[in-house]
């Protein structure tokens, strides 16, 4: 019995018939999968990861190197409020006092508040507006001016460069007078400059006062704040750029300096005591602007605004 069991298993496990099999797979394996894609396609060969890097690298957008903010700003008083909202100072809230007396200036500072559209009419006890102010004498208006935002030194060049324009721009060296600032941002505008670089300590910032002073263009004009201007006057150096002095005494008249119709940075110190030392060891040329009437020196607005003329004309 176990023998004939034996045998009739081996019958049927040599038994012909429809067994598990590859379903084909072996047949497809034979067959050709079309032409070798390129290396640039292929994962885990290295150009595939190079052109994949340059890809994220072409998605991923520039990030501008900002310089910092400054402070806010009240502007207070009816004549000072309404010159900075007919002048384009940056504003946020205009701060109105209550029962106010609504006197023909009154009127024109809110409707140049509500032309803007964007800035924000709050009504104020009187108590408060002192409290805001520090007790000044605000006669019912305080207007609120955002702190400004400035640019980073390397980014003025680098706009220029990619404009593909050489740099034209002004460095201030101990220049603490807002009008001053706000006179070179509207010179520098004037004559195609690129900006103007402050630094950021004991020196002027872009108040209320720059803005007016500067009289609309410091809107398309950027300001950029260096922590050492030194260090910044350097790193253009670096990069290509003349550095070109302005002092009393400098060795070359501002007329015959050939590198102004390149690209430059002018350096322009205060009117009292001219470039710092440190500055003026690190330029490459400081230069002078001869005056026959006999002026001992010209406040920084009227100096960056001959020399910036002097590199226009030899860039047209």
């Amino acid at each position: 019995m176990a023998g004939n069991s034996q045998r009739r298993n081996r019958r049927t496990s040599n038994k012909k018939g429809a067994t598990v099999g590859s379903g084909g797979q072996r047949r497809r394996g034979l067959e050709g999968k079309g032409p070798t894609p390129p290396a640039s396609e292929r994962k885990g060969h290295k150009k595939n990861r190079i052109a994949g890097a340059q890809a994220r690298k072409a998605q991923r957008r520039p990030v501008a190197r900002r310089g910092g903010k400054g402070t806010s700003e009240m502007v207070v008083g009816r004549n000072p409020v309404f010159e900075a909202l007919r002048d384009g100072v940056p504003a946020t809230t205009l701060y109105v006092q209550q029962f106010i007396d609504n006197d023909e200036r009154v009127r024109e500072a809110l409707q140049l508040a509500a032309e803007r559209g964007n800035i924000h009419l709050m009504e104020a006890p009187r108590p408060e507006l002192d409290r805001m102010t520090n007790g000044l004498n605000h006669q019912g208006l305080v207007l609120q001016v955002p702190p400004y935002e400035y640019a980073h030194p390397e980014d003025l060049a680098a706009a220029a460069f990619d404009e593909g324009e050489d740099p034209l721009i002004v460095a201030l060296d101990g220049v603490t007078d807002p009008r001053n600032l706000g006179a070179v941002v509207r010179s520098v505008s004037a004559f195609g400059g690129h900006g103007v670089v402050v630094p950021e300590r004991r020196a002027a910032g872009m108040t209320a006062g720059a803005w007016k002073t500067a009289a609309g263009t410091a809107a398309r004009t950027p300001v950029a704040r260096a922590t050492n201007l030194t260090r910044a006057l350097e790193a253009y150096q670096k990069a290509g750029i003349t550095v070109v002095g302005l002092a009393a005494d400098g060795e070359t008249e501002v007329g015959e300096l050939e590198a102004l119709g390149g690209p430059v940075v002018i350096v322009v110190g205060s009117e009292g005591k001219g470039l710092s030392r440190l500055v003026g060891e690190t330029c490459d040329f400081r230069v002078r602007i001869p005056m026959p009437g006999g002026a001992e020196s010209l406040n920084a607005g009227v100096a960056a605004g001959v020399v910036l003329y002097e590199a226009a004309r030899r860039r047209a």
